[in-house]
């Protein structure tokens, strides 16, 4: 007896209803205190901490698991900035259940295009023996593509409830590969793809303490030098136990620096750690700055990544010259903008500024320039807010709600510089002011979106600057002023630590980012080489038990004791 196509696909769509309650209703727990209400399980794991894939890691890993040619067109969650990086607002971040619904139709147009006709021959692992049902060859791509996505081989439990959609999908279709796209679907959904689960597990080699198991390391070592999922080899040297010793370790930290994909992984860490999400909703007064576009915006933002990898990767130049160094690349939105001509037939193209020029280094860019400003002006408070917290880790404290903002939002009264003055004299305003504004100040020659000036209302502009006895003229001045200053490398040192564990240092790791700092500048700011002095160290993968599980893990000790 034959069905008839239509039923098949009510009856197909019904099982994927199905599939999408079950997993809905894993997911749409609490994520946010997953860690925290976690008990010792069975084999006395822990787990430590829950970190949703931001969309950059979700397609990459999608990417690279089934190929660049699969479609991705979702709206995906929006992340949450925490301590200055987004990598730490990752482990607060659960799900609604409008974003699950996203996930589950993203979920489900890309395990169709995985496994249509023209791809499944190369993903598949085996040919189904039958056009309906093959639990075997279910069993074996399930477990395969399993163990990529979840980046640990999946228990049997967790196999065996794949299967079973399998062969119930395939049984209502009457197709084996209908059935598979449902199972594929269920994985893409599941918690342990779409969050970074850390494990932790005993350490044999001291009594009471605990140690991040092997996948989890992997993972963690993946997603900060690469921006993806682990590779077969860094899951290899998981499961064979080698990435727990310190040559196994040293072995992959220097492949992974060493492979092209560390481009991506140096891009998402400046791309987080400068703040260039900004860009999504950076907008600019037509009337006032008529060059102004989509195409400049995503231009300016391109330019500042391309500076950073060429000078910090491809020629692993010092960390400090980004604030001094005129070498960078342009193309024909941004020329126009720069005011300088564009020969080049390509789209992009080095430009180095000439040495005369007011431009010094990556804060000179349209795109700092531009996203740290009004709609219609030039903004020192913001620029210069954005120097320190970005630059400098000091972040500003937020203004009283009393101030009056009149005086200095009033952009035909005067310069900027004025308008300051006057607006400092508000009661509480000039602690913070005295620290922010110069070397915004400093970078006055330059509007709203970047472009060279001199004048402002008919008044010449004095881009002189004083912070705290420190005194510097023009971008140039404030260039070399950063260059100097050790806290812009040690910023940079406790930026690269915070997005590797995705946490913010505390005050038990001052001493050891300190030490950090200093290795950082003895090895010459190179930062192709932080990387992997970081993940070197013990307290890159250091253990700290969520508040709650300490008690769990005493008692779960105490019983063990008296078995």
């Amino acid at each position: 007896m034959t069905h008839h196509p239509l039923r098949k696909l009510q009856a197909l769509s019904a099982l994927s209803s199905a599939v999408w309650g079950l997993c809905a209703a894993s997911l749409l727990i609490p994520l946010s205190g997953f860690a925290q209400d976690s008990a010792v399980d069975q084999d006395d794991s822990i787990t430590v901490a829950v970190r949703r894939l931001t969309e950059s890691q979700y397609k990459n890993t999608i990417r690279d698991l089934f190929g660049d040619g699969i479609e991705i067109n979702a709206r995906f969650e929006p992340e949450q900035r925490e301590n200055g990086l987004l990598a730490i607002g990752s482990a607060t971040l659960s799900l609604t259940s409008s974003g699950f619904e996203q996930y589950f139709v993203l979920a489900s147009s890309i395990s169709d295009q995985v496994l249509g006709e023209e791809r499944r021959a190369s993903i598949m692992p085996c040919e189904p023996r039958s056009n309906v049902s093959d639990s075997a060859c279910a069993t074996e791509f399930i477990s395969h593509i399993g163990s990529q996505l979840f980046r640990r081989p999946l228990s049997d439990a967790e196999i065996a409830a794949r299967v079973q959609t399998a062969e119930l999908g395939a049984s209502q279709a009457e197709d084996f590969y209908a059935g598979l796209k449902l199972a594929l679907t269920s994985l893409l959904v599941a918690p342990e793809f779409l969050f970074r689960i850390e494990q932790a597990e005993p350490d044999p080699e001291v009594a009471g303490r605990y140690r991040l198991d092997a996948y989890s390391k992997a993972s963690r070592l993946s997603f900060m030098f690469w921006d993806t999922t682990p590779d077969a080899e860094l899951l290899a040297a998981a499961g064979d136990g080698s990435l727990h010793g310190n040559a196994g370790l040293s072995a992959q930290l220097e492949r992974l620096s060493r492979s092209p994909r560390m481009e991506a992984g140096a891009r998402a860490f400046f791309e987080d750690m400068m703040q260039l999400d900004g860009f999504g909703n950076m907008v600019k007064d037509p009337a006032i700055y008529p060059k102004f576009n989509q195409l400049v915006a995503d231009s300016a933002k391109e330019q500042m990544l391309k500076t950073v990898i060429d000078q910090l990767i491809v020629d692993q130049g010092d960390y400090r010259d980004l604030f001094t160094s005129n070498e960078t690349f342009i193309n024909r939105p941004l020329a126009s903008v720069y005011q300088v001509p564009y020969i080049s037939g390509e789209e992009w193209a080095e430009y180095e500024f000439p040495e005369d020029s007011d431009r010094a280094g990556i804060l000179t860019q349209v795109g700092f320039l531009s996203l740290w400003a009004h709609p219609g002006t030039s903004s020192p408070t913001r620029r210069g807010i954005k120097i320190h917290e970005i630059f400098m880790c000091e972040p500003t404290p937020d203004p009283p709600a009393d101030v009056d903002f009149s005086q200095v939002t009033d952009s035909e009264a005067g310069t900027v510089r004025g308008r300051l003055l006057d607006h400092m004299e508000n009661t509480g305003c000039t602690v913070c002011h005295q620290r922010s504004d110069p070397p915004g100040l400093a970078l006055e020659h330059f509007d709203g979106l970047g472009q060279l000036r001199k004048m402002e209302n008919g008044q010449l502009i004095d881009v002189s600057a004083d912070l705290f006895g420190k005194t510097f003229v023009g971008a140039k001045g404030l260039a070399e002023y950063l260059h100097d200053d050790p806290r812009a490398p040690s910023c940079l040192v406790r930026n690269v630590y915070a997005y590797g564990v995705a946490k913010a240092p505390g005050y038990q790791e001052r001493e050891y980012l300190q030490q950090q700092a200093q290795v950082f500048a003895d090895t010459g700011y190179r930062f192709a080489s932080l990387f992997k002095q970081i993940a070197m160290t013990p307290e890159f993968f250091a253990v700290q038990l969520p508040e709650g599980l300490e008690s769990a893990v005493a008692s779960s000790d105490s019983a063990a004791q008296q078995d």
